[in-house]
């Protein structure tokens, strides 16, 4: 395998398959297999997940939610997609654990560093919910924050889409997807991979990004393997 230990952002949005909202039992059986796969090889494999599934902060606000509790919903519902995505691991046979920003025993252990890396290196998923625990802040930048405190060597952000394009692929027939790309690049041409926030964590601290399809199953196995797809976003 190419790499050794990888933050997997996972979108909320990618687990309610073809429904509004919610969890689709097939993404989440899906993505346990593929995980579950990967971890079998040996790679420690970190896991967040968004909770746009289940409830948004910012969406919340123009509903007259107060942000602040708006964002603490939302940080609730990625407790909700980890602990499913356990259960879908667990039922596979995969070790996995999962970790919360937000003191919630007995529903997961309060995380740290050091019993990720613990739980990890004795084989287990290790999936990290609740976000940075701080409102103003989304899944994308504890994924960066998570990915960068494990020492992963990678952030791979699974979507619905297979890379980084020039446009919106969906809006745009003549967009062109790029096989890697400079942090700089991206900056300059304006492209929306991440928020800025998580974006200029990682390229503070290089930690590299892999945007790919998470939802054809099999590609996980592609990027760990070293397979040019998807799209490298690096220094």
């Amino acid at each position: 395998m190419k790499y050794k230990r990888i933050l997997l952002k996972l979108s909320g949005e990618s687990l309610q398959g073809s429904s509004s909202h919610g969890l689709s039992t097939d993404v989440l059986q899906s993505y346990a297999r593929q995980i579950g796969e990967m971890a079998r090889t040996g790679v420690q494999i970190g896991i967040v997940i968004g909770g746009g599934n289940i409830f948004r902060g910012l969406s919340g606000v123009g509903r007259g939610f107060d942000r602040v509790k708006g964002d603490q919903m939302g940080m609730l519902a990625t407790i909700i997609n980890s602990l499913a995505l356990q259960s879908a691991l667990e039922s596979q046979g995969v070790p996995a654990k999962v970790l919360t920003s937000i003191r919630m025993e007995p529903i997961g252990e309060y995380y740290s560093k050091a019993k990720a890396l613990e739980y990890m290196a004795a084989g287990n998923v290790v999936i990290i919910g609740g976000g940075t625990s701080n409102p103003y802040f989304s899944t994308d930048s504890a994924s960066a924050l998570r990915g960068i405190e494990i020492e992963a060597e990678v952030l791979l952000k699974g979507t619905r889409v297979d890379g980084v394009y020039t446009a919106d692929p969906e809006k745009d027939p003549t967009a062109t997807k790029f096989d890697t790309i400079t942090f700089d690049e991206v900056y300059s041409r304006g492209l929306k991979i991440m928020d800025l926030t998580a974006f200029t964590l990682c390229k503070q601290n290089n930690l590299p990004i892999v945007v790919f399809d998470m939802d054809t199953e099999g590609n996980l196995a592609k990027v760990l393997g070293g397979e040019n797809i998807g799209t490298l976003v690096t220094l």
